[in-house]
């Protein structure tokens, strides 16, 4: 099972999505209290639909999320606006690094941010249509959600 970790007491408010995880030692390794937050179990598929940027969890009620279908139009229509999502990306996953080293996760993100900083936006077609997770997805490199970093 996947995991959704919302802000508690929030049922029917949307955007308290905080993080998700793709399983139970995922889930563990998150660098969250998890009694401070609303923790759901969904399936891998709806986990695969957020992480690869085709849904969004818009709001939960009691143990049921509500979805969002995201398009990517013209949200990376421009080399500026992808731009401007991988720099903010990086920088919070440098953030992680900076003060988790010792962390069970910490190469595996530190590989990713040297996959984001080596990413040749002049290669990309625009406007993408995709997630930049969905792109790396389809050029078989790995892909990691923001709300996936602990």
């Amino acid at each position: 099972m996947a995991y959704f970790i919302f802000a508690q007491n929030s049922d029917g408010i949307e955007g308290t999505i905080s993080r998700i995880a793709e399983n139970q030692i995922d889930l563990n390794n998150l660098n969250i209290n998890i009694n401070c937050y609303k923790i759901i179990e969904d399936t891998k598929v709806n986990f695969d639909l957020v992480k690869y940027g085709q849904k969004t969890p818009k709001k939960y009620n009691g143990n049921i999320i509500t979805y969002e279908d995201i398009i990517y139009e013209h949200i990376f229509s421009k080399k500026g606006s992808l731009l401007s999502y991988v720099e903010n990306y990086t920088n919070n996953i440098k953030n992680f690094l900076q003060y988790n080293k010792n962390h069970p996760e910490y190469n595996t993100w530190n590989s990713y941010l040297t996959q984001l900083s080596n990413l040749n936006l002049d290669n990309v077609i625009y406007p993408l249509g995709k997630s930049l997770e969905q792109y790396f997805k389809d050029q078989n490199q790995p892909s990691l959600s923001p709300l996936q970093l602990p």
